[in-house]
């Protein structure tokens, strides 16, 4: 399968997020294979990561679609790099997470361009931070969000190829507790201990996590005092929030809140920093009718699943736009130096893209 070598080839570019030259060769690379299929590219430059890339088909009335992915990975240079395979597998940085799935969308518009010659109201975009948050990318997805009545986002499949109706939320902050230093020996009294402020308020942020709504606190990095024999003046909690639904989203920002104002040790201060980073992406009605005819095209079950992880989608579902997730290839072992992904799965997944995208070029063409 010739796309398998295509893939090979951005496989072996190291894309680490902060690795800008590997990540604009990717894009290039990308851009050759998609402007010989008749689109143009708008590129996002940018100076400290790679460019972002829209790549856009024509236009004509009708449903206007959006396919997502990103060029980045997690691993720097010289540490994961280099494709290889084997009967079933195929292993490299990012080749579930997800250069595979680049590579189902390529292959799925090429047999579009195969079949009608042209592609219509279908475009791309391409970008190179979401390893790192898409803290600058996610303005490009807001920006143009509203051209699109559909999105599709090639991140992994499912185990049972499953395709992914929703992610958790999730939000990183910092507490930051001042007190007062003092002599531990001489002075211990006139000390303020931020530090034991801290544990008071870790216990506390713990007790927000509810699992049975899916929503967890997690203080992940704490950092405080200066030494053994000082009252700590400064304790600092870094602490992630991940949650199913909105609802669950305030209960937890009302919970920190209330946290960082509540003074468990006298004498302390609290202020907090941070943000929610990406949304949550919830099921929705639409989401579900729009399965429902894939199911419909494809003469087959469209098995889902929600994840506490999160993507582009997260961003581009609370634009409005009709979200789903888990179109690439299966694989497992991402972010670390076992990634792989399953050669059949590649396969099915452009088998069921194409019939689906072919669905709305025959309506284009009036077939």
């Amino acid at each position: 399968m010739t796309y398998f070598k295509d893939l090979e080839k951005i496989i072996n570019i190291n894309s680490y997020s902060k690795n800008k030259a590997g990540v604009d060769k990717v894009s290039e690379l990308m851009t050759t294979w998609l402007n010989q299929l008749g689109y143009e590219n708008v590129v996002y430059k940018r100076e400290l990561i790679g460019d972002h890339n829209l790549y856009s088909s024509k236009k004509t009335q009708g449903v206007k679609i959006l396919l997502i992915g990103h060029n980045d990975t997690v691993f720097p240079e010289n540490t994961f790099e280099n494709f290889s395979e084997d009967e079933e597998w195929i292993y490299g940085p990012g080749v579930c997470d997800m250069k595979g799935g680049n590579i189902v969308a390529l292959q799925s518009l090429r047999n579009l361009k195969n079949i009608y010659g042209e592609i219509l109201n279908i475009d791309v975009l391409l970008v190179s931070d979401e390893e790192i948050g898409s803290e600058d990318s996610s303005c490009v997805l807001k920006e143009i969000s509203s051209n699109y009545d559909i999105c599709i986002d090639f991140e992994a499949a499912g185990e049972k190829d499953e395709i992914v109706v929703g992610r958790k939320g999730v939000g990183t902050f910092t507490l930051i507790i001042h007190g007062k230093a003092a002599h531990a020996g001489n002075k211990y009294q006139e000390g303020i201990n931020a530090n034991l402020e801290g544990a008071y308020k870790l216990q506390e942020l713990v007790k927000l996590t509810n699992l049975e709504k899916g929503s967890t606190v997690n203080p992940g990095k704490i950092v405080g005092g200066i030494g053994a024999n000082t009252i700590s003046p400064k304790c600092e909690i870094t602490v992630e929030i991940r949650y199913t639904n909105h609802e669950e989203k305030q209960r937890l920002l009302d919970g920190l809140n209330k946290i960082v104002n509540t003074s468990y040790v006298k004498g302390t201060t609290c202020e907090l920093n941070g943000k929610i980073q990406r949304d949550v992406m919830e099921e929705n009605k639409e989401q579900l009718e729009l399965i429902e005819l894939f199911e419909n095209i494809t003469n087959s079950k469209i098995l889902t699943e929600k994840r506490g992880g999160v993507s582009d989608a997260n961003i581009i579902s609370n634009c409005g736009v009709i979200t789903l997730d888990g179109f690439g290839p299966y694989g497992d072992g991402d972010h670390t130096i076992h990634e792989r992904a399953l050669k059949s799965s590649f396969e099915q997944r452009i088998e069921m893209t194409t019939k689906i995208l072919s669905y709305y070029m025959n309506q284009l063409k009036g077939n």
